[in-house]
Parts: structure tokens; sequence; C-alpha cells
């Protein structure tokens, strides 16, 4: 992480949205675009992939900002890269909500997903990057039934040490970061984060030891 880093702490940021905020967000969301790109990537259901782009993920979150950026105002201390997430996330749970609603055909038929849990879920996103990281199958039914049963398995980590997994490991959110979202404190956010990944360690090593089998 280099350029994120440059992001002004949260009082600077205000006072610049208060005094242009159509040219201060541009300026910030620029430069934690990179940072928001990789959340969208570990967070969009790899089901997507193909028919909802990355770019256009981000696009569609600045116009969202944009137009809610009193919400952030109005949060005392939510820190803007906090705020953003949120915001990304909550774009993400429009688009899986549009592609998965239970009145439309869904790609969970297509691929016959038969116990597919909700979108976006976190476990489902740990286990098809998991997956990714092991190999690289061509048929998107083959990868299902791997992340299916990889889930499976992540499903009983503590539900906690997965989403801090999720964020330190995968969306590369720093321990303050991660702590703010999590509502815990630092030092047990980085505790967390250290068993939490050796925990996820040895869940991988046993899912390459079935792949290769």
């Amino acid at each position: 992480m280099v350029d994120e880093q440059l992001l002004p702490v949260r009082d600077e940021i205000v006072a610049a949205l208060k005094r242009d905020r159509e040219e201060a967000l541009a300026e910030y969301f620029s430069i934690v675009q990179g940072r928001l790109k990789r959340i969208v990537n570990f967070r969009l259901d790899y089901r997507l992939s193909g028919r909802v782009s990355e770019s256009d993920v981000i696009q569609e979150t600045y116009v969202r900002a944009a137009k809610r950026i009193d919400s952030f105002l109005d949060k005392d201390d939510m820190p803007f890269f906090v705020w953003l997430r949120l915001e990304v996330n909550q774009k993400l749970h429009e688009i899986h909500r549009h592609h998965f609603g239970a009145e439309k055909r869904d790609i969970r038929k297509e691929i016959k997903l038969g116990q597919a849990n909700e979108s976006g879920k976190t476990s489902m996103a740990l286990a098809a990057h998991i997956v990714a990281q092991l190999t690289s199958p061509s048929r998107l039914i083959e990868r299902a039934e791997q992340i299916s049963i990889l889930e499976k398995t992540l499903a009983d980590m503590n539900e906690l040490d997965r989403e801090v997994i999720a964020l330190r490991h995968f969306e590369e959110l720093s321990n303050i970061e991660t702590a703010e979202i999590l509502k815990i404190e630092p030092s047990a956010a980085s505790k967390r984060y250290l068993r939490a990944l050796k925990k996820l360690r040895e869940i991988m090593e046993t899912a390459k030891g079935h792949h290769g089998s």
C-alpha cells in the first residue's frame, strides 16, 4: 500500500467536502480506488464473473457515494475509507440481489448449485479465492463443487475470525481499519488475525491434499 496511505485525516476530508464536495470526493476517491477494487474483487460473487465488471461496480459506487455524502458527514467519527467500503458493500448487495433474487432466473440454477448460500457471504468469498489459488479448472461446475465443499469447512470457523481473515488477508485492510469495522479493540483484532491465519493455513493445506489426491 502506498498512495492510499496519503489519504488525509477525517477532519481535513470533512473540511474539503464542505468547501467543494464534488472536487473533494473525486480527489479522495481516486486515492483509494485501488483498495476499493480489491474489496470488489474479493466480495463480488464469483458466479458473476463475465457478467459484472469490477470497473462498473466502482463507478456505480462513486455515483452512489456522491449522492449520499451527507451520510458520511453525519457520522461523527467514521473514517472516510471505512465509509466508502460500506458504500461498496451496499452496491454489491444490490447487484447480488438483482442477479440472485428469488423471482429471477439466477446463475445458481444455471450451474446447478444445489445448496448455495446467500450471495456475498464471507465463507463463499473465502472459498472461491482459495480454490482459485489452488487450481484453475476450466469448467464452472467443477469449480463450484470445489468451492461448495470448502465453504462448508470455512463455515465452521468462528464468524469473527472469518471476517478478520477476509478484511486483513484478502481486502488488505489495516489492523486499525479492521478493528473499526468489527467494533473491537485493535489488540483483539491483531490476536484474532494471527489465530485465524493459522487456522486458514491448515484449511488450505487440507484442501491442497484433497485436490492432489
